[in-house]
């Protein structure tokens, strides 16, 4: 997926604005070449534009020429992106060669005549640099993606989603402080995208930086607040870092939105739970239950919220014991080998002073511990 949107996301600008190229007579029919590709897409016109221009440059000083040397670099550039196959046969070597002759013009104080010219070749350069860049993140070549994508923004600096890329190929080759860097720097608007946030959040949990990424998670929340993967993402936050005060407000609407899901309702029983909400987490559980028959997980812990309530209240202490000792049962069930359940019936078979229940435990501890 993100190599599908890395050789879409630029690619649009190119060839959908005029070609409003400074001309002089000599580079007329280059001009009028590009010209024609942009109406007819058709590389013959690419290829004209080519044999004209190469022959207008056969000495040193014709390559000094600052007029043809940006339309050359206009003409290969437009190939370079254009002809991805390479029908037109340049040398392997032209990428190089025309991102160098861009820089060398670029820093030439005569040339601001044709900024126009220069930022297209910069543009169509660009597009190829992310080209490479998404076909060697396809290969798993991930320096070659990242040198690729540095070259990429080295042309068009001020286009923001290239550091979503760099950001992106640096998390593949574990330098998670660049890839915090780069994905800072790309959050840093209110033109947000969801998966980005959810990556940068990935990179700084992966930094064990927990508040730097539930902050860009908050931030982005108020600029997406209908974001189901965004609210998703704050919740986990707060339920790994077991803030069941913060994590309380979501579940309404985190339950709202997937209402037959046992893990999210196991979550939010859990969260009522450790807030000593003894009633909600009792039905939740149950909830819980119900979506999956077999769930251990929420089985046990319904167990532990009757034992729990048998523990620390005075009334229907009988009660809580039966409810804790059936739930408990229920687990073993699913996990007939978990020491905790058995541990825990141990306990509750010698506070009911149920002796042949008990011996049944003990038994099944001795196996399992010897």
């Amino acid at each position: 997926m993100l190599g599908r949107k890395i050789t879409l996301s630029l690619f649009i600008l190119l060839f959908t604005s005029p070609l409003a190229f400074c001309q002089t007579e000599a580079l007329k029919g280059v001009v009028n070449n590009l010209a024609f590709y942009r109406q007819q897409k058709d590389l013959k016109y690419l290829t004209n534009a080519k044999k004209q221009v190469d022959s207008l440059i056969k000495t040193k000083k014709d390559s000094s020429n600052v007029p043809k040397s940006v339309f050359r670099a206009v003409v290969y550039s437009s190939i370079l992106y254009t002809d991805s196959l390479n029908k037109i046969g340049l040398p392997a070597n032209s990428l190089d060669q025309i991102s160098t002759l861009l820089d060398h013009l670029a820093g030439g104080y005569s040339v601001y005549k044709y900024q126009v010219e220069l930022d297209f070749s910069k543009r169509c350069l660009a597009n190829v640099y992310i080209r490479n860049g998404a076909a060697a993140l396809k290969d798993k070549k991930y320096p070659d993606a990242l040198v690729a994508f540095q070259k990429a923004q080295h042309f068009v600096p001020r286009y923001r989603r290239i550091n979503g890329y760099i950001a992106y190929t640096n998390n593949k080759l574990g330098n998670l402080p660049d890839a915090a860097k780069y994905y800072s720097i790309l959050l840093n608007t209110d033109t947000l995208q969801s998966e980005d946030v959810i990556a940068a959040s990935n990179v700084y949990k992966a930094l064990k930086d927990t508040a730097k990424a539930l902050q860009i998670v908050q931030k982005a929340r108020k600029v997406l607040p209908n974001d189901d993967a965004l609210l998703y993402e704050q919740t986990n936050i707060y339920h790994n870092k077991r803030d069941y005060k913060d994590l309380e407000p979501l579940l309404p609407q985190l339950m709202a939105l997937n209402p037959t899901n046992a893990e999210l309702t196991f979550m939010a029983a859990n969260c009522y739970d450790h807030l000593n909400e003894y009633d909600r987490a009792e039905s939740t559980y149950l909830q819980a239950i119900e979506q999956r028959n077999r769930y251990y997980d929420a089985v046990f812990n319904l167990g532990l919220l009757y034992f729990k309530g048998y523990t620390h209240q005075d009334k229907d202490k009988q009660k809580n014991i039966g409810r804790a000792i059936q739930w408990f049962e229920k687990a073993n069930t699913i996990l007939p080998n978990n020491l905790q359940c058995l541990q825990l019936l141990q306990w509750a078979y010698l506070k009911t002073r149920n002796e042949d229940q008990l011996n049944r435990i003990n038994d099944k501890l001795k196996q399992l511990t010897n």
